[in-house]
């Protein structure tokens, strides 16, 4: 789904009403247990979540203007996605949510290369996430992107 939004607020607004409440709730456990230093904007469309240029000047090597992308939320079409580019970028904290995911919630585990969708947003297991979003700091992402990069 593509919202005409310029703002998270704006983007909030523009939900439909069967997901909008537990989109609310997840950004409010994002906002709660993120490490210091993320910043929050509406980043792809979507409410993101990124290692600002204070932080990390080089920003994203796809495009340097952009900041660092790290998490993002959206609410999509037929579920709501959370984009966790730890998941992607480390295997041992794949493993670890992976391994985690099945005591949290009653649902098999619907996930891309860094992209979980739930499709039940009354399934969503939002003490998981509380957990997943504090493993990473801004400084600990950026180590792990530059070793990354470097691969490619």
């Amino acid at each position: 789904m593509k919202y005409n939004a310029t703002s998270v607020s704006e983007y909030i607004a523009q939900i439909p009403e069967d997901k909008k409440e537990s989109v609310i709730q997840l950004r409010k456990v994002i906002l709660d247990y993120i490490p210091k230093g993320f910043k929050e904007e509406l980043s792809y469309g979507m409410i993101g979540y990124v290692v600002p240029h204070e932080l990390y000047p080089d920003g994203y090597h796809c495009n340097p203007k952009l900041p660092l992308p790290f998490v993002s939320l959206a609410a999509q079409k037929n579920f709501i996605s959370l984009y966790h580019m730890g998941l992607y970028t480390d295997s041992e904290l794949l493993n670890w949510f992976s391994a985690e995911y099945p005591k949290h919630s009653p649902y098999k585990l619907d996930m891309g290369k860094c992209c979980v969708r739930f499709k039940k947003p009354e399934a969503i297991p939002f003490e998981l996430i509380q957990q997943l979003i504090q493993k990473i700091s801004p400084e600990e992402y950026i180590e792990i992107y530059k070793r990354m990069i470097k691969k490619t």
